[in-house]
Formats: C-alpha cells, structure tokens, sequence
C-alpha cells in the first residue's frame, strides 16, 4: 500500500514556471517559418519576456503572417501557454481548441489542455486530456506523467499518482521536481499486480 507523508502539495510543476524555473511542464512546439512565429516559440520556451508582450507577438504572427498550418497551430498552442502563465485560462482553452481543429492528433496540445485544467483544478478533465496526450505520444512524455500524478493524487488516486511520478522521474532522471514529490510516499508493501496506474 503507498501512502503519503503530509497534505497534498498544491505546488504544480506547471506553476513553477511563474517563479522563473527554466523547465516547463507545457509542450511547446517549434516553429520554422516566420520571425514573430519563431519569437513566440521563443517566447513560450522561456520565460524572459512578459506573458502580455509575448501574447501580443503571437497575436501578430497569426494575424499578419503567413503560415503553414502546422505553424499556425504551433503558434496558436504556444500563444495558449503564454495566456496560461498569465492566468488567462480561458484563452488559453480556447487556442488549444483551436490547434485542435488543425491537428487533432497532436499530443502537445492535450498536455497544455490537461495541464490548463488543472490550473482550474479540474483534475478528472485534466487527467482525460493528459491520457490522450500520452497515448497520442507528447513529446515530454515526463511532463505528461507529472502532470497526470497531479490529477491523480487531487482525485484521491495516490496509488496512481505514484506510479505516474516514478514514471515521469524514470524518463527524466534530472527532473528533481518529480523525485520530492515521491519522497512524500512511504510503500508499506508492494501493491498487487492489478494495481491501477501501475507502470506495464
């Protein structure tokens, strides 16, 4: 049986990015056509640029550019991360619904939709659109299984959870974020192998 050791931190992973870590738990998605594209990528990559005067550098590059699709979805998932940073999780939504209707089969795009629900504290939407981002294969896979422990712990599914922080830390071993939330974890016995959320 897992159990945990003191209250359910409400640190996400996600939110660290206010604080100015460099690691993100959104997917932001390269972009290789135009300058503003590209300065919004940038922009969603790091976090040495206001959300607001990024937010404005993608409006611009999906306004005034020409873009492929696939760049107009980029940019609209990574102008969908700038307005999350900025607590704007409406717009956000609304630009990953957007890049859906482009790409339905993207699964950087779920990660941000899981990781803005729990933002809203929707953990069993969150963990739904954190399922399809890893079944469709997100491409930060780690941050996909924090996020879905998050979902999973809120929901009281701390033996899932766990598993999904293992996960994540056994995908990205330098992801110390993952390693304390485990060390919140005491195993009294192996769970059976049945157990849910249990790695296959």
């Amino acid at each position: 049986m897992i159990k945990k050791e003191g209250n359910i931190m409400r640190c996400l992973y996600i939110g660290l990015l206010l604080t100015g870590l460099t690691m993100s738990a959104n997917a932001q998605v390269l972009v290789l056509g135009s300058r503003l594209a590209k300065d919004c990528y940038e922009a969603a990559e790091t976090v040495r640029l206001t959300p607001k005067s990024s937010i404005e550098t993608c409006s611009k590059a999906l306004d005034h550019e020409v873009l492929s699709k696939n760049d107009r979805m980029s940019t609209l998932i990574n102008r969908g991360i700038l307005y999350m940073r900025n607590g704007e999780y409406t717009q956000a939504m609304a630009d990953y619904e957007d890049a859906l209707k482009i790409n339905p089969n993207k699964g950087e795009t779920f990660l941000n939709i899981g990781a803005a629900h729990i933002y809203r504290e929707e953990y069993a939407e969150a963990k739904d659109a954190i399922d399809k981002a890893i079944e469709l294969g997100t491409t930060d896979l780690y941050a996909a299984y924090y996020n879905r422990a998050i979902a999973q712990e809120r929901l009281g599914d701390i033996t899932s959870a766990y598993w999904d922080y293992r996960k994540s830390l056994e995908l990205m071993p330098e992801f110390e974020i993952a390693a304390r939330q485990l060390e919140r974890f005491t195993i009294s016995k192996e769970p059976p192998a049945d157990a849910g959320g249990q790695p296959a």
